[in-house]
């Protein structure tokens, strides 16, 4: 056999081969894997995003479904539908929970209703025996930065003119000035009230008010990113009403008008517990942190060693602790686990690795490309949002605008 033949033959083996071998490794696809591994951050994150769709959105209105509470629609829901759609590229569906929010959520002083569902009377709409009527700034403050993002994204102006007209509705209807410094409240009614006044740190987000900044030359929202790191700094240190605290940021609490003292609220269903609005301020510094490297997320973050000594100590994060750190409700729930993952990211992320491996990725099922069982709308998010941010999937988009 000549050389030449023989280089021919071989060749012709090693094309057979390696089609037998990709042959092989389709058919071994559809096997079964193993499900704890996230093969891509990009696939799970698409995947989710699909089956969240499939499951609390509705295609033909744009409308975002909290299946957990009747159907009611939230202008947080349609916020945190909009943040994720911009960030997935996915304009179709931005376009239209935007079209959705804009027809049916917004107020005439250009903020957005926070609740809408089914009425008594069977007919759909906002929600006014609840006080659905009125704002929810954490949403306002989402729907405007994914507005900014979309311009940013998508170069398209009208984006951007709708995100002005909305900042300078947040800061005129939801800022409130104390001392001297520009605070964001938790609603449109505060700014009116004489009685202390309502703060949630989780709606605090200082990485989207540097964004408001660049597009708000008129108002100081510098400030308010100074002053959220204030509220947040010190309603972890403060007792607020507790024989002392652990560390960690309350899901509510009262500023005084004059003061600017905080105290812990009497309202039943507003406490001091780290549960399930207080967790996600935990995400949001660790967004600043990731965006802007502030070193006042970190120092906070830091501050909130308690989760890092509860699992290490334990290998689980429960859903609702009081301010000083005692259990208030002893289960487990997946968004807990997203919205804390920002904090081990930061500050211990040896156990970042461990608390993503152990208590997220086993969520994911690479068959289906989907949740292995079906989250909560609240869960859904959170723990998108969070991985995300473990995976560095979250860009600033607004970096994208001209000046």
């Amino acid at each position: 056999m000549t050389r030449s033949n023989f280089l021919r033959i071989l060749a012709a083996i090693l094309v057979v081969a390696a089609a037998g071998i990709a042959t092989y490794a389709a058919f071994a696809s559809t096997k079964k894997v193993d499900q704890n591994i996230v093969f891509s951050s990009h696939a799970l994150l698409s995947g989710t995003w699909d089956s969240y769709k499939d499951e609390y959105w509705e295609e033909a209105t744009g409308r975002t479904l909290d299946k957990q509470q009747d159907d009611i629609t939230t202008s947080e829901g349609q916020s945190y539908t909009m943040l994720r759609a911009v960030w997935m590229s996915d304009k179709e569906t931005f376009d239209k929970a935007w079209g959705w929010t804009k027809e049916q959520l917004r107020r005439d002083d250009s903020l957005f209703s926070w609740r809408w569902g089914q009425k008594a009377d069977e007919s759909y709409g906002v929600l006014e025996d609840v006080g659905g009527q009125n704002s929810a700034s954490d949403a306002d403050v989402d729907i405007a930065l994914a507005l900014l993002m979309a311009a940013g994204r998508w170069q398209q102006k009208e984006y951007l003119t709708e995100a002005r007209t909305l900042i300078d509705a947040v800061w005129e209807q939801e800022v409130i000035e104390v001392n001297g410094m520009p605070y964001l409240a938790s609603n449109n009614l505060e700014k009116q009230s004489q009685s202390p006044i309502v703060m949630n740190p989780s709606y605090l987000s200082p990485y989207a008010f540097r964004e408001f900044a660049k597009a708000d030359k008129d108002h100081n929202w510098s400030g308010v990113v100074d002053s959220s790191y204030d509220l947040i700094g010190r309603s972890m240190e403060s007792a607020l009403g507790s024989n002392e605290s652990a560390g960690l940021v309350p899901d509510w609490v009262l500023m005084d008008r004059s003061t600017g003292e905080l105290s812990a609220p009497t309202t039943p269903n507003l406490t001091t517990n780290y549960s399930y609005d207080a967790m996600r301020t935990i995400w949001r510094l660790g967004m600043d942190y990731q965006w802007n490297g502030d070193a006042r997320a970190r120092d906070l973050l830091s501050k909130m060693s308690f989760l890092g000594d509860e699992w290490k100590e334990k290998s689980v994060l429960y859903s609702t602790y009081q301010h000083n750190g005692e259990v208030v409700v002893q289960d487990e729930v997946a968004e807990a686990y997203g919205t804390s993952l920002a904090y081990f990211d930061v500050i211990e992320p040896d156990s970042a690795a461990d608390v993503y491996d152990q208590k997220l990725a086993t969520l994911y099922d690479q068959n289906t490309n989907s949740w292995k069982q079906p989250l909560t709308y609240y869960a859904s998010n959170w723990v998108w949002f969070g991985i995300a941010l473990h995976e560095n999937q979250l860009p600033n988009l607004v970096e994208g605008l001209e000046d």
